[in-house]
């Protein structure tokens, strides 16, 4: 009778040990693939990131925006990444103007109808879950946004396409690239924070 363990490889027993064999090691290795899996599912399910962080406008801000943008009762005032709606609606409350706010965000689409509705302007406004790459702003007099620039550059093709001349687009903080705009307006707002708001005028030209 041996005492020697049998050698890598070798059969003990009438079973084949492969070398290097440990099943502790493949039930983890498993386990671990497993996780890795069902992490890339989520991420995949997933939907696509926000193009900004939700960070509501300062309501001195908004107002500012819209005296920029010089509103009136006749313009359609979109809002792309609308968060709670107050553009809008202080378009709305303020001018009389009909608005039109996109997010991406159920819960802030809910939000702003309801603040809508507050207002006493659902008649005026609408708010539509959506990407605001895909949206469709041909109606839009006036395009207001809050968003990075980054996000400002992946949007000023499209404005620039579906825009009819004449329309306005005001931004809070964040510039357009290498297109120059009509006017920049720098401030202080109420709690003594600086801020600045651009504004660009559609002329037909598409700008990529």
């Amino acid at each position: 009778m041996s005492l020697r363990s049998p050698r890598p490889g070798a059969r003990s027993n009438g079973v084949f040990r492969p070398i290097g064999f440990d099943a502790t090691v493949v039930v983890t290795v498993l386990s671990v693939l497993s996780v890795i899996s069902a992490c890339g599912a989520a991420t995949t399910s997933s939907s696509r990131p926000t193009l900004a962080p939700y960070v509501p406008t300062p309501q001195d801000v908004v107002d500012r925006m819209l005296v920029d943008a010089a509103v009136t009762s006749s313009d359609v005032v979109y809002d792309l990444g609308s968060g709670d709606g107050r553009v809008v609606i202080t378009a709305a409350k303020k001018y009389g103007a009909h608005g039109v706010g996109i997010d991406i965000d159920p819960d802030r689409i809910s939000e702003s109808r309801s603040n809508a509705r507050s207002a006493g302007v659902s008649a005026l406004v609408e708010f539509q879950r959506g990407d605001i790459l895909q949206a469709d702003v041909s109606r839009a007099t006036v395009v207001t946004l809050y968003l990075v620039s980054s996000a400002n550059l992946k949007l000023r093709p499209i404005l620039t396409r579906q825009l009819r001349p004449g329309a306005r687009i005001v931004s809070h903080a964040f510039g357009m690239g290498d297109w120059q705009p009509e006017k920049v307006d720098r401030f202080k707002d109420t709690r003594g924070d600086d801020r600045v708001i651009y504004v660009w005028r559609a002329d037909g030209t598409i700008r990529p």
